[in-house]
């Protein structure tokens, strides 16, 4: 499947390239450190475009980490977050299902707990907004099967005690509960303070990434090889508000400023935070781990106005494919070959299938996945996939449908409602609706979108 590249189409710039390449010369220190199952990083970045990461053609940004981790295992081309948005993604990133079966939370949790359509309303009234611990198997079914786990970052997943990192099988974590901070105050956009260490309120004085990268690696430097481990690093970078590591100020950023920014600014808080994920790449090697880790950066969504999805039209929050492809590159030493371009439609929940089958995990409930890295690994011919997607705020609903090549396409706005068709394999910009020409087509993709909402219908909260 896919085409073999040289490392010269992903490699461009040298500067960082080391930390992410230096997967040999510890040879001596890995006969200790070997396990059957491997150890997982699991790098996800924050509104991250398609069309910010050098390897799928941006050329104002540099990526080099990014890139050597493509280049020396695979990078998905038709790769689709689970929704337009941080929360729902991360619930499917969790329960490696739809994240429709939870309920409630097919749009981001709003700051301070608030929900933003009338299921996540109820449930936010009722202190129950979030994601229930028995839901997740990703991060409760390593712990249970002896991973030593942790959370540095973004979780976004609920603020009441009973959704934090801690009940959700992670051993420690320091972040951010809600779904953005100030980079240097950790407050929200109203002002709440936000940052978290397992089971309280935390305070510390770092830039937001730099905490980030640094628990991240101290994690890494605590581990003796006895345990294999899980290091989930959802970075909040770049995620609004815009700043660089050096733009420190007195008081918070304030509202009205939140999501301004010139694209300059959002350049700078990449490319330190790719700097951050290659401190973390180069100690996985310091210390012998990389040639039994499996690394995945992806990013949860597609980026805002500020950030590029390029060559896609849309942005964060619809679903366009410029709000649901994203960038997903994955390296397993040994395992995942060196240099695959997967141009396999593939979506959140496969890799939560991938990392539970690389663990010896079995799922307690079916996933609505497949084996995305057994795909790559047995060379598999790339198949048609239907995937399906639903994001609700308000009164306004996206929906969509993927079936082979084809994308239904609606929003409905109070009683208002559009409809788009397209065919992504000639029209990947979703330039050409052809929603009046090919009427049978569009019966037929509509039904299989209704079909799979009576499929993902939760019952949480119903009476």
């Amino acid at each position: 499947m896919g085409e073999r590249h040289s490392r010269r189409e992903f490699l461009r710039t040298a500067a960082f390239v080391g930390a992410t390449a230096t997967l040999t010369g510890a040879c001596a220190r890995m006969a200790s450190h070997t396990h059957e199952r491997p150890n997982i990083l699991f790098i996800l970045t924050d509104d991250q475009g398609y069309g910010d990461v050098g390897c799928y053609g941006c050329k104002d940004i540099r990526t080099p980490v990014t890139d050597g981790v493509a280049a020396q295992g695979v990078r998905f081309t038709q790769y689709y977050a689970a929704a337009p948005e941080c929360t729902p993604t991360r619930t499917a990133l969790m329960t490696g299902r739809y994240l429709h079966r939870v309920g409630g939370l097919e749009c981001a949790i709003g700051t301070t707990n608030v929900g933003r359509y009338d299921h996540a309303i109820r449930l936010a009234e009722q202190h129950d907004l979030g994601l229930p611990a028995d839901e997740n198997v990703l991060s409760r079914g390593l712990k249970q099967a002896g991973y030593r786990t942790a959370v540095y970052g973004k979780w976004h997943l609920g603020y009441e005690p009973k959704f934090v990192p801690a009940r959700h099988g992670f051993g420690d974590f320091l972040g951010i509960l809600g779904g953005h901070c100030d980079y240097f105050h950790y407050v929200e956009v109203t002002g709440t303070k936000t940052l978290w260490k397992m089971d309280g309120p935390a305070d510390d004085k770092r830039y937001m990434t730099d905490l980030i990268t640094e628990e991240s690696v101290a994690f890494l430097q605590r581990q003796d090889g006895t345990a294999p481990f899980f290091l989930y690093v959802p970075y909040t970078c770049p995620h609004s508000p815009y700043q660089g590591p050096n733009d420190r100020q007195p008081e918070r950023v304030p509202a009205e400023q939140w999501n301004q920014g010139p694209r300059s600014k959002y350049v700078e808080m990449v490319e330190h935070m790719e700097k951050g994920i290659g401190q973390i790449l180069q100690t996985l090697a310091d210390k012998g781990f990389a040639d039994n880790t499996l690394v995945i950066i992806a990013s949860d969504n597609g980026a805002n106005k500020a950030g590029s999805n390029a060559p896609f039209s849309g942005h964060k929050s619809t679903l366009y494919e410029g709000g649901i492809r994203v960038p997903c590159v994955v390296r397993w030493p040994g395992v995942v070959p060196r240099g695959v371009v997967s141009r396999q439609p593939c979506i959140t929940m496969d890799l939560t299938a991938s990392l539970l089958r690389a663990a010896g995990v079995t799922p307690p409930r079916p996933l609505d996945a497949i084996d995305i890295l057994q795909h790559v690994q047995d060379d598999a011919p790339d198949k048609p996939r239907t995937l399906c997607w639903r994001a609700r705020r308000g009164d306004r609903a996206w929906r969509a449908v993927r079936d082979g090549d084809m994308k239904f396409l609606s929003r409905t706005d109070g009683d208002q409602t559009q409809e788009w068709v397209f065919d992504l394999a000639a029209d990947p910009a979703e330039k050409h609706d052809l929603h009046s020409t090919r009427p049978d087509e569009t019966r037929r993709l509509k039904a299989l979108l209704a079909h799979w909402e009576r499929q993902v219908q939760h019952t949480r909260g119903v009476e």
